[in-house]
């Protein structure tokens, strides 16, 4: 199993990462590691990378006199430590199975070792993309040919499917530390923190699927909402009710995968993605190719899901809606998602129908487009969180409000709602029915 590698083959260091003691603390970890970089000609140096706004990030690099820019690149580790709280959010022993997991198909950076708060693992060679580089025709296709392998390729972690007795309904103490106890009297979550708030909560199931998933993942964070307040615990009804709603009407849509579900990435932001080098001479590429690194997120996810996710992150964390993808920008994308994924996908073991690529393209544009919503409700939820927790200069307030809007404004549209109130279409929906083609007279 993924965990077991993982404990096995992983180094795991007794030492913690201190943002009070950056480079002591930071250097203490890197010579446990390389001890060799404490010989009378390393210059060790640290690189801070601020596009993230849950991790610490850096790059540790060893200035020997004599080598290039590239050697001392080749050589360089990336530490990252959790942001303060994010445990309560982010199951680390989940991610470190994935990058194991993605290590053993060639699509993540060798893993060096673990810590009590981060992992070391190498430094990919390449350039970190920008929001305006994910709307470059050739690295957009890039994406989608990358994303296409991890779908088509990287099994789900296996764990138990959910039924309808495992679990719910089940009453919840409404502290952030409190116990919830499911309908076998047993625990069936872990909270942080106290109050004596007591909600009733009737969790939604999505029946036959993988755990976690985008799903269980929304619920863990629902319950992790601070309900100090009346008004905390009407915001918390609200969102449960959502989530109901959503289970119910798009847990069970047919998609690629195995019951519907492929293994995402779920956070395909442009601080995500790296261009690697073009390489030259007969190794030169003939098109860019991208990587993708953190997998903090990953679970089994509806491809829908990731890719509707994605497309909202061209907009950054500023989240411009002037600029998301229009009709047909979506269609390039899935076209070579499509062709990619159709060429990788391991052949149905009893199962004799035709791929129809062209029936697929359309199934996933429309798939897309249902789930196009979903990312704000998500997010949403989670900054919510953050701005109780996070020690990092981020509104996440603000970011929180913006993103469940955006939930908001979907759901007016596809309800109808928006129209027949005569209120204005957002800038968000106008930009996704738009058809640049069509526009250009193309």
């Amino acid at each position: 199993m993924a965990s077991q590698a993982s404990e096995e083959h992983v180094r795991f260091l007794p030492l913690r990462y201190d943002s009070n003691d950056s480079d002591g603390s930071a250097r203490r970890l890197l010579l446990t590691l390389r001890p060799d970089w404490q010989s009378a000609d390393s210059v060790v140096e640290f690189v801070r990378f601020t596009d993230g706004i849950t991790n610490t990030l850096l790059k540790a690099v060893n200035r020997r006199p004599g080598l290039s820019r590239d050697e001392v690149d080749r050589d360089a580790i990336l530490l990252r430590a959790y942001g303060h709280g994010t445990d309560l959010i982010i199951d680390r022993q989940r991610e470190a199975q994935n990058h194991e997991l993605l290590m053993r198909y060639g699509l993540a950076p060798v893993l060096l070792a673990r810590f009590e708060n981060g992992m070391l693992y190498r430094f990919i060679l390449g350039e970190v993309t920008r929001p305006e580089d994910l709307r470059r025709p050739e690295i957009s296709a890039a994406i989608a040919r990358r994303l296409a392998q991890w779908h088509a390729t990287v099994p789900c972690i296996s764990q138990a499917k959910q039924t309808a007795n495992d679990g719910w309904p089940c009453r919840v103490d409404g502290s952030l530390n409190g116990s919830c106890v499911d309908n076998k009297n047993k625990p069936c979550q872990r909270l942080a923190d106290e109050n004596k708030n007591t909600l009733e909560l009737t969790a939604p199931v999505a029946l036959g699927k993988l755990e976690p998933n985008i799903w269980s993942v929304m619920q863990k964070w629902i319950l992790a909402l601070p309900a100090d307040t009346t008004a905390q615990q009407e915001r918390i009804a609200v969102l449960q009710k959502e989530l109901q709603s959503l289970v119910a009407e798009l847990s069970q849509r047919p998609g690629l995968g195995k019951d519907g579900l492929v293994f995402s990435h779920n956070d395909l932001l442009s601080g995500n993605v790296i261009v690697l080098p073009s390489g030259s001479g007969e190794t030169e590429r003939s098109h860019a190719e991208v990587t993708f690194i953190d997998y903090e997120y990953a679970v089994p996810s509806p491809a829908a899901f990731d890719i509707a996710n994605h497309f909202a992150e061209w907009g950054g964390f500023d989240c411009d809606m002037s600029v998301l993808p229009t009709v047909s920008q979506r269609r390039a994308f899935i076209g070579e998602y499509i062709r990619t994924y159709t060429a990788l996908r391991p052949p149905p073991a009893h199962d004799a129908t035709i791929f129809d690529t062209a029936a697929e393209e359309t199934k996933l544009l429309r798939e897309v487009d249902v789930f196009r919503g979903v990312p704000g409700f998500y997010w949403g939820i989670w900054a919510l969180i953050q701005a109780t927790i996070s020690e990092i200069d981020f509104d996440y307030a603000s970011y929180a409000e913006t993103r469940l809007s955006e939930y908001w404004a979907w759901k007016a549209e596809i309800s109808g709602e928006r129209a027949t109130s005569g209120a204005e279409m957002p800038l968000r929906e106008r930009r996704w029915a738009q058809d640049v083609d069509a526009e250009n007279g193309r």
